[in-house]
Formats: structure tokens, sequence, C-alpha cells
């Protein structure tokens, strides 16, 4: 087996994905980002696969060893009808970065006030959608 030194790994470019695809995993990444933080369900529900697997690790609970949040699609639109994470505009800090495309897969970093989410994405038919996230659940900042 083959380990490439960190160092290695840090200064390689992103790999694979023309800019006209980079372009389209980015705006479904800012429809899923932007979606939530104006509380518009449909936007959000546009960037997801049906069968969306989005879970954040709790580790060790009395219930379950290697504990994980389970959210389903359903789940997110709905919180996000809520305004769960609604945001004036003037609040956001948002970005979403295409860290590397291998054909039909891509793997992408958002990241706003409240969360931080690693995606895994797919293209179904030219249009890209989130199909897996892992998501951590920043501390609430605090309001003056």
């Amino acid at each position: 087996m083959m380990f490439l030194a960190a160092s290695s790994l840090a200064a390689a470019p992103p790999a694979g994905g023309d800019e006209a695809t980079r372009a389209a995993i980015e705006a479904t990444c800012f429809d899923y980002v932007d979606g939530q933080l104006e509380g518009d369900p449909a936007r959000v529900a546009r960037s997801l696969h049906p069968d969306l697997a989005k879970r954040r690790v709790l580790g060790d609970t009395p219930d379950e060893r290697l504990g994980l949040r389970r959210m389903s699609r359903e789940e997110l639109v709905e919180l996000t009808r809520q305004g769960a994470l609604k945001t004036p505009k003037e609040a956001w800090n948002r970005s979403c970065t295409v860290l590397d495309v291998a054909g039909n897969v891509a793997a992408v970093r958002a990241e706003t006030t409240w969360f931080v989410d690693f995606f895994h994405m797919g293209n179904f038919d030219g249009r890209w959608v989130i199909v897996n996230a892992l998501w951590y659940s920043k501390p609430k900042p605090k309001q003056d």
C-alpha cells in the first residue's frame, strides 16, 4: 500500500472537471446553502437526490456506539420551510468549494456560519444533485 505525505496532498491541485462542470456543481451547492439561509424549501429540494443520506457524527451515545444523527431529504426540506437557519442576507458568510470531480461524481465542501458540510454529488442526465452529506454543526454565534 502506498501513502502520500500530507504535504504532497495539500500541494496537489483539485482534479477533474472543466469550468462549466465546476460552475454547475457550485450552483447546486449554493442552491443548498442559500436556500437554507433564505428559508426557500424549493431551492433546497432541487439540490438534493430523493434518497439523500445526510448525517452528523455524534460519537458514542447511550443508545448507539459510533452514533450518527441521520436526516432525510424530507426532514431537511421541512426544517428549511420552518426557517431553521434563515439568516438576514447581510449576515451571510458562506462558501462552496469543489474539492474533486471524477466523471459523474464530485466531492464538495460547503460552509456557513451555522455548519460545514462535505457532499458527494452525482450527475444525473446533466443535473448535479447532492447524494450524501456529512455535516458538522458549528456552535451558535452569540447574539448581541
